[in-house]
Order: structure tokens, then C-alpha cells, then sequence
């Protein structure tokens, strides 16, 4: 029996948002041992120019500032995303704002980007840590009267301490955000953040840039994103963030809290959101498939139509801390199963070009 199979019971007493900061808490002390550091060769794989012991993520939300990022690499993740850091530290929305959907196997939220700003998780970013890859993802401050300069500002500061940066632009709870994926906004955006990236060390070497985008987007939306996206030679496309439908078959009584929804009932969304821009950029821009991923089935049908990396986070709210290391045995098992040598192998493999 593990700890947290132990532990589990009495985290659900608790409300969500303090039994998340009781495993951060847990994870500086400690508390949980690190997995296992080898990763299957067959996981292995290179995306956007970083080598990759595995596919497997943990995705931004919920090491908000940095703090834990070396216990999480701990943890048997092939990488870790943190944030969403915005310039300006913030407290998001008020409380309560996270729901656990138990029954749903679902998630909640409407936290509004809260976190402790730049000054914080650039320190934590630069603090010493184990080898693995570590991404940034930046928010822009819900007061700001300039929305893309908060998301250069954060590139400037976190670009030369992380591996990568992702631009969260579609979280549905600070008001207004999404509307910069529209075509114009976009093009705005992303035409500022090309621009600045120029200029930041080492030069010659520029950190990939990635975008998270909305499950909840129509036909053109998906278009014109792609268009832009190709356009700027963007670096990856998360897909996707949490969405603001409700299935009809949700089942708690907390379904109809205000929020974005993750968890279980984001996947079917999310992977056909996948496959449609894995066809509208042609395959020419690496794909990241989150929402409703809580297994190596999951992730091996994210691959196969066309993912080349998986996250998650949400699942671990229900099975646990080290859910990655059995997730990437289960994706080593299938792809030898189905006689791929690599993972690079099997991306797409159901959804061709």
C-alpha cells in the first residue's frame, strides 16, 4: 500500500486549494521519495531541439511559482511546466475556487493566475536542481493595460532559466485573455514575442516558444491559429487548456460552479481538438496534448494522433503523486507492443497527413 493510497482519504477532507499547498509543502520537505531516474530508451525523443527522456509532463498549474521543481523532476516526469507566473505578483480570484469533482474524476477552477510574480519565480528558476527539462509558462496580469508587453516581460526574465516558454493565453478566468487568440491579437503577440526573443542570451540559440490554446474554438479559430502559428514559425501548440462547457453527464453536485473544467471529461475535447491541428498545421509544428490524460492508453492514443509530448495534472489529484512512472511503463509496453522503436515512430500514426 503507498502513502498516498494512505494519505488520499484525508486530503479529500480537506479543501482542495489547501490540500494542494499541503503537497507542496510535503514535496519541499521531502516527504515523498524520488522515483526510479531511469527512463526506457524506447521513451526517448527530441522535440523543438531538446532531448527528452520521455514524453511524459507534468503540465502548469500546479507549481504555480517554481518552488518544487526539482522534487517534481523526482517524481518520473520526462519534464516539468511551471506557472502560470505573471509579472506583477497576484492573489487571483477569491475563494473557494477549486472543485473536485470526485465522481467525475474531475477538476474545478477559477483561480485568476494567482502566484507570487517574476522576482519570485525567477529565483526559484535559477536555483540549483537535478537534471531535467523545465518549462515556463507566462500569464499577463489581470489589471494590465498592455497584456503582451506582461507576456515579453516574462519572456525577458524567465527565457534564460528554463528550457522552454509557453504563452498561456487561453485561460478562461482572467477576463478578456482569450480574446488574444484571435488572428489580429495573435499575430500582435506573437509578432512581439519573435521580436523579443531575438535580443535574449544565449543569442544565436533561441528558447522554444510555445502557445496554449482553448479547447472551446471554432472552425476559423482553429484556422486562423494555425495560420499564425505557421506564419511566426512558432516552436509547439499545447493543446489544449481547460474548457467552460459542461458535458451533459457531469455528475457532482459542484458541476456547475464558474470555471474552467479539466480532468476526465476534458479528453475526448481535447483530442479532437488535437488531431484538427495536428491536419491544419500540416504535421510542420510539434503538438503537446493535455486534458483528461490519466493513463498510458491515454497518452499512447494522444500519440498516435499526433502528439509528440503528453501532460497532465489533474489526474494526479486521484491517482497519485507517481502516476508518471507507471503511465511512461504502460506507454514503453504498448509502443514495443505495436512494434515502434521510438515515439517519434508512432506520432500521428492514426491521424495521417
Amino acid at each position: 500500500m503507498s502513502l498516498y493510497s494512505v494519505l488520499s482519504p484525508l486530503l479529500f477532507t480537506l479543501d482542495a486549494e489547501k490540500a494542494h499547498k499541503l503537497s507542496i509543502m510535503g514535496l519541499k520537505m521531502g516527504v515523498l521519495k524520488s522515483a526510479p531516474s531511469t527512463h526506457d530508451p524506447v521513451l526517448q525523443t527530441s522535440v523543438f531541439g531538446l532531448s527528452f527522456p520521455s514524453p511524459i509532463g507534468l503540465s502548469a498549474g500546479y507549481d504555480k511559482n517554481g518552488d518544487v521543481l526539482d522534487a517534481l523532476l523526482g517524481l518520473g516526469f520526462g519534464f516539468v511546466e511551471a506557472g502560470s507566473v505573471t509579472p506583477k505578483p497576484q492573489p487571483g480570484n477569491p475563494k473557494p475556487r477549486v472543485f473536485r469533482l470526485r465522481e467525475d474524476k474531475a477538476v474545478i477552477n477559477r483561480l485568476g493566475f494567482n502566484n507570487e510574480g517574476l522576482d519570485v519565480a525567477a529565483s526559484n528558476f535559477a536555483a540549483p536542481r537535478r537534471a531535467g527539462i523545465v518549462g515556463a509558462n507566462l500569464g499577463a496580469n489581470k489589471e494590465s493595460e498592455d497584456r503582451i508587453g506582461d507576456y515579453v516581460t516574462g519572456l525577458k526574465r524567465l527565457a534564460p532559466l528554463a528550457d522552454y516558454v509557453t504563452v498561456n493565453i487561453s485561460s478562461p478566468n482572467t477576463p478578456g485573455l482569450r480574446a488574444l487568440q484571435g488572428k489580429g491579437e495573435l499575430e500582435d503577440l506573437l509578432g512581439r514575442l519573435m521580436q523579443a526573443r531575438q535580443d535574449i542570451p544565449p543569442e544565436g540559440k533561441p528558447v522554444p516558444l510555445l502557445l496554449k490554446i482553448a479547447p472551446d474554438l471554432t472552425d476559423e479559430d482553429k484556422s486562423d491559429i494555425a495560420e499564425v502559428a505557421l506564419q511566426s514559425k512558432l516552436d509547439g501548440l499545447i493543446i489544449s487548456n481547460t474548457t467552460i462547457t459542461r458535458p451533459d453527464d457531469l455528475r457532482n453536485h459542484q458541476r456547475t460552479e464558474v470555471g474552467g473544467l479539466s480532468g476526465e471529461p476534458l479528453k475526448a475535447l481535447s483530442l479532437n481538438l488535437l488531431k484538427d491541428m495536428r491536419i491544419a498545421t500540416a504535421g510542420k509544428i510539434p503538438l503537446v496534448g493535455v486534458g483528461g490524460i490519466s493513463s498510458a492508453e491515454d497518452a499512447y492514443a494522444r500519440i498516435l494522433a499526433g502528439a509528440s509530448l503528453i501532460q497532465f495534472y489533474s489526474a494526479m489529484v486521484y491517482e497519485g503523486p507517481y502516476l508518471a512512472v507507471k503511465m511512461a511503463g504502460g506507454l514503453a509496453q504498448l509502443l514495443r507492443a505495436d512494434g515502434y522503436k521510438s515515439v517519434a515512430d508512432a506520432v500521428g500514426a492514426d491521424n495521417p497527413l
